[in-house]
């Protein structure tokens, strides 16, 4: 991935200006940041974010996207600059492979099994040893994508009951819950989640791809990029589920880095920015690639995913999704 400029996140409240070629962010009670628009890839808006057409047409002539969190921190949408890397020919060659009923499938396939490595991976590899063979099995022998996503539910179900054996009483999933999570522990999972998402959505129009269409997911989304969904689903355990796993197990995430009330809660202005700053320094983590013969960092990984697809697609190379090898 580019690696000149960037990710911006804005955890508090804030306005964003424009004077010529920066951005000034200016906080209530705190010195105004000023931020070379150079030194920008995109920004990840996690609190209220204020900015006006001046900053817009800055943001869009430099290719700068702005991704926007909800107030229970789901992905609510981002400001995208106009399509500038989509390439015709790779376009219609990954249109051409979701419209094959054969080849499609494979993709959806080695997807969803490559998301449940991963879960296992982070999780418990013992205890969800039965569960993934059994998904594994029910992957071969599914022909559409409702049946892997439905077997795919099935072994998550598996996976956040053993999660919840390894988390507090008052941080277990009780299972997944959304918009708005019932608890503290889908209230995290989901805020990360949303992060992974607007990550992938970057790395993905940096490539030639058209992120509306997808294999495992419905091309027919109106609302969120589809592909952008697909490719997703194999890094939110690295982040999510990992995550809350490590911060638990260190007793970093507190009561009080959560607001709760009757059936739904949300972090905290607190808990936001110390899962931010977590989530971000985890980005900057890096590792040694396998093929590469390089350190790369996770962020970068999201983007040579979408690059691997990119040559599946146009060149018909194998494509392999993502598994966490270390």
């Amino acid at each position: 991935m580019p690696a000149a400029a960037r990710t911006y996140w804005l955890t508090s409240p804030c306005r964003i200006r424009r004077k010529d070629e920066s951005l000034i962010i200016e906080r209530d009670n705190a010195d105004n940041v000023h931020i070379p628009v150079t030194d920008v890839r995109d920004i990840v808006a996690c609190a209220e974010t204020d900015l006006n057409t001046a900053v817009v047409s800055l943001l869009n002539r430099h290719r700068i996207n702005v991704h926007l969190l909800s107030y229970y921190g789901d992905y609510a949408g981002s400001l995208l600059t106009s399509e500038t890397s989509t390439s015709g020919e790779t376009v219609l060659a990954q249109a051409r492979t979701a419209q094959n009923p054969q080849a499609s499938l494979a993709i959806a396939r080695s997807i969803v099994d490559s998301c449940a490595f991963n879960v296992r991976r982070v999780v418990d590899r013992k205890l969800l040893a039965r569960p993934y063979a059994v998904l594994q099995e029910s992957v071969k022998v599914s022909t559409s994508s409702a049946q892997l996503m439905g077997a795919e539910g099935t072994f998550r179900r598996s996976a956040w009951e053993v999660i919840d054996t390894k988390l507090p009483d008052w941080l277990q999933l009780a299972g997944r819950s959304r918009r708005p999570p019932r608890n503290a522990g889908n209230a995290f999972i989901s805020y990360v989640n949303g992060i992974t998402y607007a990550r992938v959505l970057t790395a993905v129009r940096l490539t030639p791809l058209h992120s509306g269409i997808a294999f495992l997911h419905s091309s027919m989304e109106r609302q969120r990029h589809s592909l952008v969904l697909d490719l997703s689903e194999m890094f939110k355990p690295l982040f999510a589920e990992r995550l809350l796993l490590r911060m638990s197990g260190r007793n970093q995430l507190k009561e009080h880095h959560f607001d709760r009330d009757t059936n739904q809660a949300m972090l905290s202005d607190t808990g936001r920015k110390l899962v931010v700053q977590t989530v971000r320094d985890e980005f900057a983590v890096t590792v040694a690639h396998r093929s590469l013969s390089r350190n790369v960092a996770y962020d970068e990984l999201l983007y040579l995913e979408a690059l691997a697809l990119t040559r599946h697609c146009l060149e018909g190379t194998a494509y392999k999704p993502f598994r966490i090898w270390w």
